[in-house]
């Protein structure tokens, strides 16, 4: 349930009930601009982080695209309920794993056809590396696929690794301690080693 606007009554004879609701239009025109504001600085500030896991998560490019916009509406959504309990960075990557695990199982298919492998390619909004980029594509398509290959729970681990979440943001993010963070990263390291056969 929305929570409605605190007004306080005043015990006089020439304040009427319909006075109470005289600035209300002007109170949700400005809540709803502050919303959007947020929206759009969070979309800025993590929205290659988004899109990189999204990447993890999908690697058809179509059915990518729609899970960054299904992780984009289900942050505006519950937007009007954060509260700053945790961190923004925290609250982004909660929705968005939660949203990636609900469109993984609903649309995945058990094998990807020739037709689907044909389709993978570069994240919607990559990491941007101009110096580099040429030379480190193949080891960063190396490392997507290997990802991608890996079960939900340690790919999980390894994306937000990657992005820099410290075990205690990771704990919260999965509702986990952080003791238990240490371990489900040994163990989604190991698979990432073995999948890419490299030493991390």
């Amino acid at each position: 349930m929305t929570a409605q606007p605190h007004f306080v009554t005043v015990m006089s004879c020439e304040y009427s009930a319909t006075d109470r609701f005289v600035g209300l239009p002007t109170f949700m025109k400005e809540s709803r601009g502050a919303l959007e504001e947020q929206f759009d600085r969070i979309l800025a500030e993590h929205g290659a982080a988004i899109s990189r896991l999204a990447y993890s998560y999908e690697a058809i490019a179509s059915i990518r695209e729609e899970l960054v916009q299904e992780i984009a509406l289900a942050i505006w959504q519950a937007l009007p309920h954060f509260r700053g309990e945790c961190s923004e960075r925290t609250f982004v990557f909660r929705i968005g794993h939660n949203r990636a695990l609900t469109h993984v199982w609903r649309r995945r298919p058990p094998q990807m056809s020739l037709e689907d492998l044909e389709e993978i390619d570069e994240p919607v909004d990559p990491r941007p590396h101009p110096d580099e980029q040429a030379a480190h594509t193949n080891q960063r398509a190396r490392l997507m696929s290997a990802i991608q290959s890996l079960p939900v729970a340690h790919s999980q681990m390894i994306v937000m690794m990657l992005e820099g979440l410290s075990h205690a943001e990771i704990g919260e993010v999965l509702g986990i301690t952080e003791n238990n963070v240490a371990v489900r990263l040994t163990r989604a390291r190991k698979a990432l080693k073995e999948a890419m056969g490299v030493s991390l």
